[in-house]
């Protein structure tokens, strides 16, 4: 029987372990597909379920190949947030692209015999998956593995950024780590949808990538006179709508603030309790893992929560879903083209030195993992 190997994550009293595991080949379901994995990203948002709490700056790795096992201390709060995790073995990888081997008897199953697939299921840093076909997305017929590996996470959360200020009653958004592969998808995704974009980063280098795609509106957070910028930014677009990949520190609260001094410069769009029009935060990232700290000296008309694509998707139906998911396919090597730095076997991806590079989520660096290696 043809057997493949599958990376497992599992947290215990004494700390993370990660290892590859054989598994037996997956018999489809009538509504299944079994995928063989030529491609899968490695994302940020991937790196809770892989590490959890543990610190990866302590990681060490032992064995070669199929026995590579890597291992790190748990972080000071990290026992006490992942109790219901310990001791389970959980699959990691949230999405990947590659070609149908194996289908059920349904009709639509038998009809993806054969073709380059891209799919989100969870557990896809593995030589293969069973998926319901229904929730696969054929790729065009030019597109290879690499090319559809990272057709969900990025592309689907950047379009539904788009779609909650849209339903939200917003006309242009805040975006922070704002030169991220997501955050160039984004700034495609508004040049073509006219929608303005106000785009934080960090260092000068980020800057030059935003500007190099066009964008109009880039703040520098190492400026000394980043809080104007920001403001000047809100003000001439509006935008009173923001989602934060850093979750920690005052990031969030700084949006807020530049968005009701921006607010203040309208007339009529302030009163005692602030200013009228609502201003909210979305946080859908942990880039930084402390606190998040709200200094409120921005009225009352306001919030800040926690923003999910699997949640969202959920709300918003299927009908939703096929069209982004469709245009998604319809403009790969455009809008949603994904460049990798880096293309590494799954043992590869247990190896100390290779996961403390990627967990460092560099700017410009994006790693992808073919389990076929």
């Amino acid at each position: 029987m043809t057997t493949y190997l599958q990376m497992l994550s599992t947290v215990t009293t004494d700390g993370l372990e990660m290892k590859l595991v054989k598994q037996k080949m997956p018999e489809p379901k009538p509504h299944e597909i079994v995928v063989k994995v030529e491609a899968t990203p490695i994302n940020p948002s991937d790196h809770g379920v892989m590490f959890g709490w543990a610190d990866i700056s302590k990681a060490t790795s032992s064995g070669e190949g199929a026995d590579r096992v890597l291992k790190a201390p748990l972080a000071p709060a990290g026992l006490s947030r992942m109790k219901a995790r310990l001791d389970q073995d959980l699959p990691v990888g949230n999405e990947g692209a590659g070609t149908v081997v194996a289908a059920g008897s349904d009709e639509y199953a038998q009809s993806l015999m054969g073709k380059r697939v891209a799919v989100m299921g969870g557990g896809m840093y593995a030589g293969y998956r069973a998926v319901p076909a229904m929730s696969a997305l054929p790729l065009p017929e030019d597109a290879t593995a690499r090319d559809g590996a990272s057709c969900f996470v990025n592309p689907l959360t950047a379009l539904c950024f788009i779609e909650t200020m849209r339903g939200e009653d917003h006309s242009a958004i805040v975006h922070t780590a704002a030169a991220s592969n997501l955050g160039q998808m984004l700034n495609r995704i508004c040049q073509a949808d006219g929608v303005d974009i106000v785009n934080i980063v960090r260092r000068q280098e980020q800057v030059d990538i935003l500007k190099d795609l066009g964008a109009k509106y880039i703040v520098n957070s190492s400026d000394d006179d980043f809080h104007m910028q920001l403001t000047d930014a809100i003000h001439e677009t509006g935008a009173t709508l923001g989602f934060d990949a850093i979750g920690g520190g005052d990031t969030a609260s700084n949006i807020l603030l530049a968005m009701e001094a921006a607010a203040a410069r309208t007339p009529g769009a302030y009163s005692i309790y602030g200013s009228i029009k609502h201003k909210q935060v979305y946080s859908y990232g942990s880039l930084d893992f402390g606190p998040t700290i709200l200094n409120r000296a921005y009225g009352m008309a306001w919030g800040v929560g926690g923003w999910l694509l699997p949640n969202f998707l959920a709300k918003a139906g299927m009908e939703t879903a096929v069209r982004l998911r469709k245009r998604v396919a319809d403009e790969l090597h455009t809008t949603f083209k994904s460049h990798y730095t880096d293309e590494i076997s799954l043992s590869d991806a247990l190896d100390a030195d290779i996961v403390k590079r990627y967990n460092a989520k560099k700017t410009g660096e994006k790693f992808l993992i073919n389990p076929q290696l």
